[in-house]
């Protein structure tokens, strides 16, 4: 019997990777797709984030960190070594 193919997780949640005012990193936090899209761009993620924050820290007794900055996760592009200028030939 054949197998079925999973669903992409891309489809139903986004990714983003998020820098607290601490200076601590965490990423590949997951927001719902449907709440992405609108004239709002990625700000509804923002408060999704913050909603999970508040419950972590509900559960671990410490308090939740201020989100300094918020972008989408994905593939990091590689940045070409510069090059070095050519030496003319004589």
């Amino acid at each position: 019997m054949a197998r079925k193919k999973s669903k992409p997780l891309d489809a139903e949640f986004v990714m983003f990777d998020v820098v607290y005012s601490d200076g601590s990193r965490s990423s590949n936090r997951r927001v719902p797709t449907a709440l992405l899209g609108g004239l709002d761009g990625d700000e509804p993620a923002r408060d999704a984030i913050i909603e999970q924050d508040t419950a972590i820290a509900e559960k671990s007794g410490r308090p939740a960190l201020a989100i300094t900055s918020l972008t989408r996760s994905g593939k990091t592009s590689v940045e070409k070594p510069a090059q070095r200028p050519r030496r003319e030939r004589a």
